[in-house]
């Protein structure tokens, strides 16, 4: 199975659409979004998705009320999410996973520093697909994860 995964979209609406674009593109069949969506008129584009979306409040997400109009399965993480077999941890910050939490994982899912993370342990994977919006890195992207052996690809958006 093959899933979406972006973080830290920020409001940037040419990003988003980039990456759900490509997201169709490859044919993903749900997406993970662990939070910093930021505004409605942004979550408005992630609500058009055709394939099941789970999605976390981060730090940035102000106007929760109107994000969850727009977005109801949005939460405050930790997530759980089953895929494929594979129990996966949503969650905004690594920091603020337990250790339990993390330990029961097969994969963990997160954003908030804006930097790409791919990191195996064991038979477990952790993964940040850095920031689609670009903002502070200047590279805008997103992952696309293989869920039958946790392959990654990391893939920089064209704007």
């Amino acid at each position: 199975m093959l899933i979406g995964v972006l973080s830290d979209t920020h409001d940037r609406l040419p990003a988003i659409d980039a990456a759900l674009a490509l997201f169709t593109a490859r044919d993903v069949e749900a997406v993970i979004h662990p939070g910093d969506v930021i505004a409605p008129f942004a979550a408005r584009r992630l609500a058009k998705l055709a394939v099941p979306l789970h999605i976390t409040y981060g730090n940035n997400d102000g106007e929760r009320e109107g994000l969850a109009e727009v977005l109801p399965q949005i939460q405050d993480g930790p997530l759980w999410v089953t895929l494929d077999n594979r129990r996966i941890l949503v969650h905004h910050f690594i920091g603020w996973c337990s250790p339990e939490d993390i330990a029961r994982a097969d994969v963990v899912i997160t954003g908030h520093t804006h930097e790409v993370v791919q990191e195996r342990r064991g038979e477990s994977l952790r993964l940040n697909p850095g920031e689609c919006c670009g903002w502070v890195t200047d590279r805008c992207t997103v992952a696309l994860m293989d869920t039958t052996d946790l392959s990654v690809e990391v893939c920089e958006l064209k704007l």
